[in-house]
Parts: structure tokens; C-alpha cells; sequence
């Protein structure tokens, strides 16, 4: 275990020494207030809208960036070591190839997070200053929430960041299949079950269900539920309105969309030549 947080260290710091947590804040949070800000704009008008309005654009925001920065943080955790020649050298050390690989992602993911937490707070604290009638502690549930999950889906990308990187031999095949991965998950997968929506003609209780098979549905939900009015269910989720999804168990699905590519990426180290 101290091999492993002794990599996670120089993992986090190699990202603050880089720049990475300073630039995935202020682009979270000049973005986020951004768009808390133009709420209204739908309706001719400039402010602070709904806290439900407020959320649902702020997790919509994480739903396409925090993948996209998750992957491109880690596609090159372990072929970019092969390619430099120091992944030879990394494994003379006195460390399990499982300690290294877990220790590398558990550094990528505090730099996410810290970048992720700081982002949002920032903007938290520009809504509760300017927004009108929003309660504090409502605000600060719900931003606790949107932030925990947000660092969830973005471990969720990192894990198949590294699971790409043991796999390929080449930074740029691991850049392009990074790139795909984002693609399948947040445009192609809600594009294919609205066609499938489209094409059952009646009934169809079970479509809820396939939300699950995408961890950026899942996160969607997570940061709708909390919420009464219909329209904070916005595209393929509006499926799911009213169903028996609960926080709690989509986070744990989160979770285990951490856990199946990881481990798939430790199995594949363990007997990849360095």
C-alpha cells in the first residue's frame, strides 16, 4: 500500500507541476458560471434561473467535458512510459505491477478531483452570491452531489484510459481509441436508444433499463432525481421519469464502471513486455 500512494504522490504532483489541476478548474468553473448565467436566456432574458435548471445544465456540461479531460489525462499513463523506455525502469523498482498501475490511477483521479471540486465550488459560490432565491442548503446538496458524481464519471474515463493504454502500443492509437471511447458513450449510445425508442411502437418498460449500460446516463440521473419538475428529464433520460431509479444504487453502478475496466486494465498489465 505505501508503493502505491508513494506513486499516486508523484502522480499528483507531476499534474499540479503541469499545470492540469489549475486549468481543469478555471475552465470548469468559468464554464459552469457561464452557463448558470445565460439560464435564462431561452426565456429573452440574462440571471440566475431554477436550482433544478441550474443543475441539470451544470451535469450536461460534465456529461461532455469531464470524459473528454478524464481520458485525455490518463490515455498515455502506461504507453507513454513504453514508448519513452522508462516503463522498463519503473518496473525494476521494489513495487507489484498492480501497486504501480493502481497508483497511477489513484493519482490521475485526485488531480481530476481536486480539479473537478474546485471548479464547481468556484461556480457554487458565484450562484449562491448572485442567484435570487436559491437556499444555501439546498445549493449545497445539490452541488455536493453534482461534484461526487462528477468525480465519479470522471474516474469511470480515467479506468478506460488505462485500459486502452495496456492494450495498444502506440500514444496515437491510444489517443484515437480515447477519442472513440468519449464518442460512443456521450453522443453515439443516447443516439442509438433514441432510435430504439422510436422503433418500439408500444410498451417498452424495460428501455429505462439500458440507461444503465451507459455510465453518462447514469450520471445524468443522478443529478435529475433529486428534483420534482419534469423538465429537469431532458432527452433520452426523460425515459426514465418516474421510474425506481435510486441515487444511491446509480451511484453504486458508477462505481462498478470503475471497477470492471480497472481490473481489466490490472489483468492486462500483469503479463504485458515491457
Amino acid at each position: 500500500m505505501n508503493a502505491t500512494l508513494i506513486v499516486a504522490r508523484k502522480e499528483f504532483q507531476d499534474g499540479l507541476r503541469n499545470r492540469w489541476v489549475l486549468a481543469i478548474a478555471l475552465i470548469l468553473a468559468a464554464l459552469a458560471v457561464g452557463i448558470a448565467w445565460f439560464g435564462a436566456a431561452a426565456s429573452g432574458g440574462m440571471g440566475f434561473t431554477s436550482l433544478a435548471t441550474t443543475v441539470v445544465s451544470l451535469s450536461t456540461l460534465a456529461v461532455f467535458l469531464i470524459p473528454l479531460i478524464a481520458l485525455l489525462l490518463a490515455y498515455d499513463a502506461v504507453v507513454g512510459e513504453q514508448e519513452a523506455g522508462t516503463l522498463l525502469l519503473l518496473l525494476t523498482y521494489p513495487l507489484s505491477r498492480t501497486a504501480l498501475l493502481l497508483g497511477k490511477f489513484l493519482g490521475h483521479g485526485l488531480v481530476l478531483g481536486a480539479a473537478t471540486t474546485l471548479g464547481f465550488t468556484v461556480a457554487g459560490a458565484v450562484i449562491a452570491i448572485g442567484a435570487e432565491g436559491v437556499g444555501l442548503r439546498e445549493l449545497a446538496a445539490s452541488l455536493g452531489l453534482l461534484i461526487a458524481s462528477s468525480v465519479l464519471l470522471g474516474w469511470v474515463f480515467i479506468a478506460f484510459a488505462y485500459l486502452i493504454s495496456v492494450w495498444v502500443t502506440e500514444k496515437a492509437r491510444a489517443a484515437g481509441l480515447a477519442l472513440g471511447v468519449w464518442f460512443l458513450f456521450v453522443l453515439v449510445f443516447d443516439l442509438g436508444l433514441l432510435a430504439l425508442l422510436v422503433g418500439v411502437p408500444s410498451g417498452g418498460d424495460w428501455l429505462p433499463w439500458l440507461l444503465l449500460l451507459n455510465p453518462t446516463d447514469g450520471f445524468r440521473l443522478i443529478n435529475m432525481i433529486g428534483f420534482e419538475s419534469t423538465q429537469a428529464y431532458t432527452g433520452v433520460t426523460a425515459i426514465a421519469q418516474g421510474d425506481a431509479f435510486h441515487v444511491g444504487w446509480l451511484l453504486l453502478m458508477l462505481v462498478g464502471w470503475i471497477a470492471a475496466p480497472l481490473g481489466l486494465a490490472i489483468l492486462r498489465f500483469r503479463h504485458l513486455t515491457a
